[in-house]
């Protein structure tokens, strides 16, 4: 089968997701426009500060307004003591909805204030309330003008909604950022043009309304408004209950992340488990979602957690740290560390083998002298991590240039020579297959990376769930994490993370 037909067997339930989520906020942001446009449109003062702030939440960038959500939420719940979930879709529907907004106020502003002073005269003078006047003169004379409105607000909802997997929500978005990831461009085209059809065929409906409403064609309204309904409707199926136990699997945003999540999937789901994914999540996302019982199970990295969430700058050894990580997440947030995988992921500085036997470097002290004339390439986190901080105070290293890629367009950068060093990862098969160098780190300024299995609170007493899982605990090499990694990020012959996962299932024999 074709990389773009496998691809287009994930399309239905994220379509499905896709759709329940945007029709959400499209509803919510009617609930909220409506009022609030029959309020401006008879107190100017109200407009004005109606529309700005609708305005002002529009020059956000819509990843940003969903990244402020998460935090905010997160506050909220541990403020009232939990129950309010952080995760997922309620940031993703809040943030949607204050997107939605605009295009409908103003739309709805507009029409209201253009209707012809003589019809409002007119219905004053035969003594209409003015209920009467809204719901039998101002409604049905704005209501094309608000079907505008709302055709903008949503096509632009469905395609802002692709970004809410970074929050944890499943969309559209999940096939985009992990063909991006895993540049796998069949799920990248399939995701987009999936999303891109949702749009389209939604505002040719809405259209049909907007048509029916203004034409006086009811049959054509009504027609078109079942075909939504309809459409909302078959999306909740796959929402459905199912009587099988559901657990959520996590992971971060990058091949091995995806990989190991469908290992720990497969087991679970072999244990009678029905699994669900939240994929493409940041480091503190991530680890917040499983503190938070967002998500019960995902593999992080021993020096993340002792960095960026215990705040240490010590580096013990590489055990040392995964026990006190252990105590550490167990003691503050009750969550299980079942074990540390066998291999270790950690940040490592590489460049191409040729450039640096050409220039003679073999550590980062070697880099030093040399790195004002190199540019560095780092992943989308490091530059902001405590790590980066760390080594600078080992090693005072100031690059030419320092930008920061996705992890998949980062190896490509140091291949083509957009950047000379580039933050590598020691799992990555990419690092033998592009010939690179790993420079040593003889100051100890970066801990060890081993990778960590994180259960959380509701899931450390369920026998069940650990059984599952205890399997995989010091049972895959780092030779087999790398080969395994390489089928997804290789070019030629490339392998989609389930099927990496049934391999290096098979390569481990567990």
């Amino acid at each position: 089968m074709s990389p773009f037909l496998e691809a287009l067997k994930r399309v239905p339930d994220l379509l499905a997701a896709h759709l329940l989520l945007a029709a959400s906020a499209i509803a919510l942001g009617l609930v909220i426009s409506l009022p609030l446009a029959i309020w401006s449109a008879r107190r100017p003062a109200v407009a004005r500060a109606a529309l700005g702030f609708a305005s002002l939440v529009q020059t956000i960038p819509s990843l940003a307004l969903l990244a402020l959500f998460y935090p905010l939420l997160l506050s909220l719940s541990a403020a009232v003591g939990g129950g309010i979930p952080a995760l997922g879709f309620l940031p993703s529907v809040m943030a949607l909805t204050l997107y939605a907004v605009l295009p409908i106020l103003r739309n709805t502003v507009t029409g209201l204030n253009g209707l012809d002073p003589a019809v409002i005269e007119a219905a004053d003078g035969v003594g209409m309330t003015a209920w009467q006047k809204l719901l039998l003169i101002e409604a049905p004379l704005v209501s094309p003008v608000l079907m505008a409105g709302i055709r903008t607000a949503a096509v632009w909802t469905i395609g802002a909604a692709t970004l809410s997997t970074t929050v944890g929500q499943p969309s559209l978005g999940d096939m985009i950022f992990a063909g991006l990831q895993t540049q796998n461009w069949a799920l990248v085209l399939a995701g987009c043009l999936a999303a891109a059809g949702l749009a389209l065929t939604v505002d040719a409906l809405l259209g049909m309304v907007e048509y029916g409403i203004a034409e006086r064609k009811r049959v054509r309204a009504i027609v078109a408004v079942v075909v939504l309904a309809a459409g909302v409707l078959a999306a909740l199926a796959p929402a459905m209950p199912s009587s099988r136990p559901s657990v959520t699997v996590g992971a971060k945003g990058f091949g091995e992340q995806y990989i190991l999540a469908r290992v720990i999937g497969h087991r679970l789901e072999r244990a009678g488990y029905q699994v669900r994914y939240r994929e493409g999540l940041g480091s503190a996302v991530v680890f917040g979602a499983l503190a938070g019982g967002d998500i019960d199970v995902y593999v992080d990295y021993s020096g993340t957690i002792f960095t960026n969430e215990m705040k240490r700058q010590d580096v013990p050894a590489r055990a040392e740290i995964v026990r006190q990580v252990g105590d550490w997440v167990a003691r503050e947030h009750g969550v299980r560390l079942l074990g540390a995988l066998g291999f270790e992921n950690a940040y490592a500085f590489a460049l191409r083998g040729d450039v640096a036997a050409k220039r003679g470097l073999k550590s980062l002290d070697d880099l030093v002298a040399q790195a004002p004339a190199l540019k560095l390439g780092s992943d989308l986190e490091f530059l902001e991590r405590p790590e980066w901080a760390a080594v600078q105070r080992a090693y005072p290293l100031h690059f030419r240039k320092a930008q920061a890629y996705a992890p998949t367009f980062m190896y490509r950068a140091v291949a083509s020579g957009e950047a000379d060093v580039i933050t590598a990862f020691s799992s990555d098969g990419r690092i033998a297959a592009q010939k690179l160098t790993v420079l040593s780190d003889p100051k100890g300024a970066i801990p060890g990376y081993d990778a960590v299995l994180l259960v959380s609170r509701a899931h450390t007493g369920d026998a069940r769930f650990v059984g599952a899982l205890r399997g995989l605990v010091d049972a895959i090499p780092v030779e087999a994490m790398r080969e395994a990694n390489l089928l997804v990020d290789r070019d030629a012959d490339k392998k989609s993370p389930d099927e990496a996962a049934d391999w290096l299932e098979r390569r481990i024999g567990r």
